[in-house]
């Protein structure tokens, strides 16, 4: 009996180990540390350029899905967007491999690698409004990179 309470006990603190471990990862209500931006539909310029270095301690996959690279736990950026009739694009440009992971104004994770050669985009053909938190990955080696956020296709 007493090696069963044990067992329970142990299991209990390891799934609450592992539940601590993966609310602490990513912290979209964080502030993000390259900035932030307010725009509406329309902006300019267009593309937005936010210089980036990719890269964290927290491996992306624990998001699930598509989700890859090495990101922090601060979002890099956070953008706050007023829709219209435009479609809403990120994508990072870098001479390294980088990912792009988003929690949307849903509150889901959109991630992507390798849409284009090395580099990520997400795309959105009709956006929300809303806070768009961005987590530009790593993938092997950090590198300086370039967010672009764009409405043309």
């Amino acid at each position: 009996m007493r090696t069963v309470r044990l067992a329970s006990a142990i299991a209990a603190a390891l799934m609450a180990a592992a539940a601590a471990t993966t609310a602490a990862a990513q912290d979209p209500s964080a502030a993000a540390t390259s900035g932030s931006m307010r725009a509406r539909a329309g902006f300019t310029p267009d593309p937005i350029q936010v210089s980036i270095y990719s890269g964290g301690s927290i491996d992306a996959s624990r998001l699930g899905g598509a989700c890859v690279g090495m990101i922090a736990s601060a979002p890099d950026y956070e953008f706050t967007y007023t829709a219209g009739s435009f479609p809403l694009s990120f994508g990072v440009v870098s001479n390294g491999d980088t990912s792009l992971v988003i929690n949307g104004p849903d509150g889901r994770w959109y991630c992507n690698d390798d849409a284009e050669g090395l580099n990520p985009v997400l795309t959105w053909g009709r956006p929300p409004s809303g806070s768009y938190d961005i987590w530009v990955g790593a993938v092997g080696e950090a590198s300086s990179s370039t967010l672009l956020i764009t409405e043309s296709n």
